[in-house]
């Protein structure tokens, strides 16, 4: 079986829930799935109940709770090097399925290794499946995709000052 590049993109919600069903999809059938979650603590609802399978692998960690624009300088370089120290692990790790949740953000911020990050999209072995989730893809990603989904918010909760709820978004 050809692997293909999935992207999950957009303003709206559902990047990271489609990815994850993708996962349990996966999992269910035997395959070996490796996660890594960038800019997350790997403790939502589906991540840790994904991280019970024998056949599923999650590399998650954040250095603080800030957003990246409350993050000091420090806080930065710190996450980078943890960020790309789970791209190192996530790019050795044998698997079938690769999901690289909120990876467009960790471009975005500049959090990430850019050139690790294309060559594990460019040169990945023919079987691999490879997901990439998050808002603002960058071209190469778009160029690259076999799929491209683009989540679009129209209305949200948010909106209306109602935060996240547990169970429901995370």
């Amino acid at each position: 079986m050809k692997g293909l590049i999935h992207l999950y993109c957009g303003e709206g919600k559902g990047k990271t829930t489609a990815a994850m069903g993708l996962a349990l999809r996966a999992a269910s059938r035997g395959k070996e799935v490796v996660i890594v979650q960038f800019l997350k603590d790997g403790l939502s609802g589906e991540v840790r109940l994904l991280s019970t399978l024998k056949n599923v692998t999650i590399f998650a960690g954040k250095v603080c709770d800030s957003f990246t624009w409350n993050m000091t300088e420090k806080e930065l370089i710190d996450t980078k090097n943890l960020h790309n120290e789970l791209l190192k692990k996530a790019k050795e790790a044998k698997k079938d399925v690769l999901i690289l949740d909120e990876v467009c953000g960790a471009c975005s911020c500049c959090l990430l290794d850019e050139d690790l990050l294309k060559s594990i999209i460019t040169e990945k072995d023919d079987d691999l499946e490879i997901v990439l989730t998050g808002r603002n893809p960058k071209d190469y990603m778009i160029e690259y995709a076999d799929y491209i989904t683009k989540m679009e918010k129209i209305k949200h909760p948010f909106d209306k000052g109602i935060g996240a709820r547990e169970g429901i978004e995370y």
